[in-house]
């Protein structure tokens, strides 16, 4: 649970307060000048756009947006070339220039760093693409299912420890299709409060009513399944048909490790379904890289539906289902993801077998253990790092998402631009990803970064959190410091 700081919330509730009062005052003049010029040509037409989130992105977002989806001209490797973009019109539109910076990245899901060139899986995807050409134009069902495909799917159920997989070319359309396929009318979701869009789409898709517990709290989920199995459907009160628990490996926007091991009791408890999603958890965490089951010790026959993406840890794209055979076998039949979904490429899937190889130590060397071993030694040091700076870092130990918190709209353009300005590449997150003042800026680790790159990245940090004000807890001295104290 994020705990601001009192003066904190109270600017950033004043800050956002103010820009809504005159973002709205000048909608209402535009409003009486159409009015009065009887200056419009859609006279009858019901709006497209409603509500706040259009205000908030018309008003609010349009001014800072050259902070979001920037352009990149390379791989997104440790290093990676960004786009220059200017406006002449207050950021309306951006148009790209050709100076291009070479920046640090801090931003990319590239965990073990396959996104890159590597030794073992480029040559392999080349010869992939040769041979199978970029895509198969066509579903799985039709004419999409190359032997790569077959042997993806097996390689994946292995990986994760399942006796059956099924892949797609989307991780989002993984989540938001499977889900409505799964349950539907007189079934009951209950999701964590922070899962993912994808989950949330596919819950309110499928039919099923929805409840939410607390993020990560297993005492919370119990109350409310104890309270649901109680009252049973809505209205007809009749017992629930089917009940599916979804929460996520690692949470994406906090960075934190789900609370598996006491979920898995519960759900066991209530005889409720469990659905993990390991987008973020795959490939990243546990000893050999199977994700959150393995690195918290819970056995994957606990948990019977088990989702992931290759757009992480894998360096390629796409998403897997995992879980029983008569599971996969009936998904193959009923999931529109599958039916009608163009399959995931063959250099794509090749990617993804040679990455796995590769992790397992199948290529006939120990990078797999290596990469794994770096990837967690950089996530533990960097967060600690940014911890004794005074910043406050959300998530985990092991796991290489750390946001740190900005809170003050005014604060998310000024350390994006000022961190791009000294060549370092930042995400930051706000509203509609994040609740309104619990803006962010989401930093991810690669196991192909290297030491003396973070700690340059972490000076940078540091200069810019000094300058922009984000740094709300005091900084621990250094150790030369604490050993002159003690001298005198």
């Amino acid at each position: 649970m994020i705990t601001i700081p009192y003066l904190t919330a109270l600017s950033t509730y004043f800050s956002y307060a103010l820009l809504i009062f005159f973002g709205y005052s000048r909608d209402l003049v535009r409003k009486i000048i159409d009015w009065w010029w009887n200056d419009t040509n859609l006279q009858g037409y019901a709006p497209f756009c409603l509500g706040f989130e259009e205000f908030y992105i018309r008003r609010l977002y349009m001014r800072i947006q050259d902070c979001f989806g920037r352009p990149i001209a390379s791989a997104p490797d440790v290093w990676f070339d960004v786009v220059e973009r200017v406006s002449t019109d207050n950021n309306k539109t951006l148009k790209r220039t050709k100076n291009i910076s070479r920046c640090f990245n801090l931003g990319s899901y590239n965990y073990l760093g396959f996104a890159a060139a590597d030794e073992y899986c480029t040559p392999r995807v080349i010869e992939t693409l040769k041979r199978f050409s970029p895509s198969t134009c066509s579903s799985r069902v039709d004419g999409g299912t190359t032997t790569l495909h077959n042997e993806l799917e097996e390689s994946v159920a292995d990986f994760v420890g399942k006796p059956a997989a099924l892949v797609f070319g989307m991780g989002y359309v993984a989540n938001s299709s499977i889900l409505p396929v799964l349950i539907g009318k007189g079934g009951l979701i209950v999701s964590d409060l922070l899962n993912h869009k994808s989950i949330v789409n596919g819950a309110r898709g499928s039919g099923a009513t929805v409840k939410v517990f607390q993020h990560n709290r297993p005492n919370h989920l119990k109350k409310v399944l104890r309270e649901q199995i109680l009252e049973g459907q809505p209205r007809t009160h009749r017992p629930w048909n089917k009940i599916i628990v979804v929460v996520e490996g690692i949470y994406s926007m906090e960075g934190e490790l789900c609370k598996l091991p006491e979920i898995v009791s519960v759900c066991k408890k209530y005889k409720a379904y469990l659905y993990l999603d390991e987008a973020h958890s795959i490939g990243a965490v546990g000893k050999t890289g199977k994700g959150v089951c393995e690195l918290l010790g819970v056995e994957t026959a606990d948990v019977d539906i088990m989702m992931g993406t290759f757009s992480k840890s894998f360096g390629s794209c796409g998403g897997y289902i995992a879980g029983s055979k008569e599971l996969i076998r009936y998904l193959k039949h009923t999931c529109p993801a599958h039916l009608y979904a163009t399959s995931i490429s063959p250099p794509a899937a090749q990617q993804i077998i040679s990455s796995i190889k590769v992790i397992l130590g199948e290529d006939g060397s120990s990078r797999g253990a290596l990469k794994l071993a770096r990837i967690r030694e950089n996530s533990n040091f960097f967060r600690s790092e940014l911890q004794k700076m005074g910043f406050e870092v959300l998530g985990d130990q092991d796991s290489p998402v750390m946001p740190i918190m900005l809170y003050n709209p005014a604060k998310i353009p000024a350390f994006s631009r000022e961190c791009l300005k000294q060549n370092v590449a930042v995400v930051t997150v706000a509203f509609p990803a994040t609740p309104l003042i619990l803006a962010r800026a989401r930093i991810c680790i690669s196991a192909a970064h290297t030491r003396e790159d973070l700690i340059k990245a972490l000076e940078v940090i540091s200069k810019v959190g000094d300058f922009v004000g984000i740094k709300y807890f005091p900084a621990e001295p250094k150790k030369e410091e604490i050993g002159s104290i003690k001298l005198e």
